[in-house]
């Protein structure tokens, strides 16, 4: 079938379109946030085809993936058709709630309250705390791209990857590279990372391309996944997936995505950063850690089943159940 999306989570995004469909996507001339066309750090197939809104109606998609609150008014003001109504449709949430009225646990979600389109969760964290009161949920658990197993470990760094951190602040856990430069080098990939007020101990590697940030996250001693309250960050699991051992705060998702023998998953701070300089010492340990790391992932977020779990959303949302 014909898959209408936005490029807006580039690596989420790399695996949905390993599928057996034709996907669609927006491109507008400035590649601004509702039309940035294909991806430039990501390898996407052939399949995904960038279409400009004005000829996004004769493109024909078969269903929509919505994102983000806007995109039905989108699909109405550039395909004259309504989600869910005159075009099979699906709400796919990455987010946990960040705000609403009286905040979370009972944030409401933008479907909540209809039940013509679905709303897909990457985590039951996700669907656990959203309110989508009268909408129909289900949760398809990320998968990822197997990058292979890498970890070498030869920099006795710890690595982070984090986009935005000095807008994000306190949810991506910025403060706490503080603690952790004090303790260890720490190593910080991802976009705009730039921002971060220079200090000793802290190097920078901004908008790496897929493949070059995970060699050079694999040559690093141990992971660290400093978020406090995201989604689950694909970076964690393509992390455990190159067979680095992975220290974590044990919050949202991350609770049950990192088994124990992969590392060190913890709510204390001083916690996380002994365990960080422990695995960049502990080579033995370190490795066994990432080879469980990696097991676990290949096990619970491989490519086939996302993709098997993806195909039966999309069918079903198009013979309209």
């Amino acid at each position: 079938m014909r898959v209408l999306l936005w490029h807006v989570h580039g690596s989420w995004t790399t695996s949905f379109v390993q599928g057996a469909h034709e996907y669609v996507v927006p491109v507008t001339p400035e590649r601004d946030a509702d039309g940035l066309g294909r991806a430039r750090t990501w390898d996407w197939p052939a399949t995904v085809r960038e279409v400009a809104p004005e000829s996004l109606a004769a493109a024909a998609p078969d269903v929509v993936v919505l994102q983000r609150e806007h995109e039905p008014a989108l699909v109405e003001k550039w395909l004259g058709l309504r989600p869910g109504v005159d075009l099979p449709a699906v709400y796919l949430e990455h987010n946990t709630p960040l705000h609403g009225v009286p905040d979370v646990p009972d944030t409401r979600h933008p479907m909540a309250g209809q039940d013509a389109i679905p709303v897909v969760h990457v985590t039951g964290f996700n669907e656990l705390f959203w309110n989508c009161t009268g909408a129909r949920t289900t949760v398809v658990d990320h998968g990822i791209l197997d990058p292979g197993q890498r970890w070498t470990g030869e920099v006795p760094h710890a690595a982070v990857v984090v986009n935005d951190p000095a807008r994000r602040g306190r949810s991506v856990g910025a403060d706490l590279l503080g603690p952790l430069t004090r303790a260890v080098p720490v190593d910080v990939f991802g976009m705009r990372v730039d921002r971060l007020p220079p200090r000793p101990g802290l190097t920078v590697f901004e908008d790496l391309p897929q493949e070059a940030m995970h060699t050079e996250l694999a040559r690093r001693g141990v992971y660290v996944h400093t978020a406090r309250w995201t989604s689950l960050g694909l970076s964690l699991l393509e992390a455990m997936a190159l067979g680095m051992p992975v220290v974590a705060l044990a919050t949202t998702e991350a609770a049950v995505a990192v088994p124990p023998e992969a590392g060190v998953l913890t709510t204390r701070v001083d916690r996380l950063v002994e365990a960080a300089r422990h695995l960049l010492v502990d080579r033995d340990r370190a490795a066994a850690a990432g080879a469980a790391a990696r097991a676990h992932v290949l096990e619970h977020h491989g490519l086939a089943e996302f993709l098997r779990r993806w195909d039966a959303v999309l069918a079903d949302a198009v013979a309209g159940r």
